[in-house]
């Protein structure tokens, strides 16, 4: 291995670990109020959302919302599989069944 391809990959680890590892640091010494902490609760609920719409929503760059969008009709099943089960495991399971058999049957 190259001494400049060694000297690029530690300084991606670097680069990569150094945003992870500041707001720990930082946060670690920090009182954070209960409010903050309940609006932080939300997060990642708001950037999955925020990365599943599009998929789900969007077909060929238009909005698709009728019963030959597959992904928004496997979304269903998908929603109440994790409502009810809490599970990420049984949610991805359900929704990758669910557009398997409606590609094959539709």
């Amino acid at each position: 291995m190259d001494g400049k391809v060694l000297t690029v990959i530690i300084g991606m680890m670097i680069v990569t670990y150094i945003p992870r590892m500041l707001p720990l640091a930082i946060l670690s010494r920090i009182n954070i109020s209960k409010g903050l902490l309940n609006w932080l609760s939300y997060v990642p609920v708001a950037v999955l959302s925020a990365l599943l719409a599009p998929e789900i929503l969007m077909k060929d760059g238009q909005l698709q919302i009728n019963l030959s969008n597959t992904y928004l009709l496997a979304a269903i099943p998908c929603f109440i599989a994790g409502f009810y089960s809490k599970s990420i495991f049984l949610t991805v399971v359900t929704g990758m069944v669910t557009v398997v058999l409606l590609d094959k049957f539709i």
